[in-house]
């Protein structure tokens, strides 16, 4: 169950209009991060302030705003500026122990609403929209890259961000496909069909394809996101698990100003050689400590397909942890034998 939210409200004086056009950013930018950035809602009325949200959230968010505007005596304030600000003053830490209370977050697109299913995808949500970079980890049908997609589409809508790119390794399930035709794009887009489609049903067709057209969504291999620096842009990895070490560090360290990264996979379907790592294996074990970074972590409860998806994802689960006991029993048996 939330807790109540929290209303707090206050003046920021001395009441300038530069200062505060400054603070705010154009048509509220810069207020619109913090809010994403502290997960609370933020009204104004000239230097009258209304920050809601759980109190320890509600609390914060007031303090970054009193720092913030008296900095703009000296400064002019950017997103980079107030991605700095917020970082120096260890916001991230205050937003950890926020989270457990913070309202359900809502995407609205276009075409509906759409909500977490049970409290797992909730949180997946709620941590997407106030971490840059965040893992949604579990198996096929809990939802990740759908809801990864759709808070895509809703920052684009809003402005938050100028840009989706939609990355994934190019690596076959299994079966070697040979040498595709076409152009980039039509030889990337059969591993980016499930993404496509989740946008195609968020924004229609014909949207999709002017977009793509435009360069506001973009297709990137991943191989060949190396040496981009990503500002203001919606970058979502999908079937991470497909990456390399080296891959996913590579990846990681692409992200600039105002972006969000949102990296997705499931580590038991891992289309690797044997001897290669997952690169998302890799960085749970590396990057779980790390301020900043959201780790979400899906189960079969979680599966929102066909009721005998979920019956599957377990019945392969118990199969795989009963193997390693059954592979010894061979070996017993012809000791005894002996």
């Amino acid at each position: 169950m939330n807790a109540t939210p929290t209303q707090r409200d206050f003046a920021l004086d001395p009441e300038d209009n530069a200062r505060l056009a400054n603070l705010c950013g154009p048509f509220d930018e810069h207020l619109r991060q913090l809010e994403l950035r502290l997960g609370v809602e933020i009204d104004h009325r000239g230097n009258l302030f209304r920050v809601i949200g759980d109190e320890a959230a509600a609390h914060t968010g007031e303090q970054v705003l009193r720092t913030l505007y008296a900095a703009t005596e000296q400064e002019a304030l950017t997103g980079a500026r107030i991605h700095l600000h917020l970082s120096e003053a260890g916001i991230d830490a205050a937003v950890e122990e926020a989270a457990a209370g913070t309202q359900d977050v809502v995407i609205k697109v276009k075409r509906g609403v759409i909500k977490g299913r049970g409290p797992n995808q909730a949180r997946y949500l709620h941590a997407i929209a106030t971490h840059d970079i965040n893992f949604g980890v579990g198996p096929a049908g809990t939802g990740k890259t759908y809801l990864a997609v759709a808070s895509a589409v809703e920052a684009l809508e809003a402005n938050r961000v100028q840009r989706v790119l939609l990355v994934r390794p190019a690596v076959e399930a299994g079966e070697k496909l040979g040498f595709l035709p076409g152009d980039l794009s039509q030889k990337v887009d059969p591993y980016l069909r499930p993404l496509y489609d989740a946008l195609y049903e968020m924004l229609g067709f014909e949207k999709v394809a002017k977009l793509i057209e435009r360069n506001v969504i973009e297709i990137a291999p991943l191989a060949y996101m190396r040496g981009r620096t990503l500002n203001d842009a919606y970058v979502i990895l999908d079937e991470a698990q497909n990456t390399t070490v080296e891959q996913m560090k590579m990846f990681l360290t692409r992200i600039g100003f105002g972006s969000v990264a949102v990296i997705t996979g499931d580590v038991s379907q891992v289309d690797l050689p044997r001897h290669v790592r997952s690169g998302l294996r890799h960085a749970i074990e590396v990057l779980r400590g790390v301020e900043g970074i959201s780790f979400t972590f899906f189960t079969a409860r979680d599966v929102v397909r066909h009721p005998l998806v979920a019956k599957i994802v377990r019945a392969y689960e118990a199969f795989e942890q009963a193997a390693p006991a059954a592979a010894t029993r061979p070996a017993e048996s012809a000791r005894h034998a002996d």
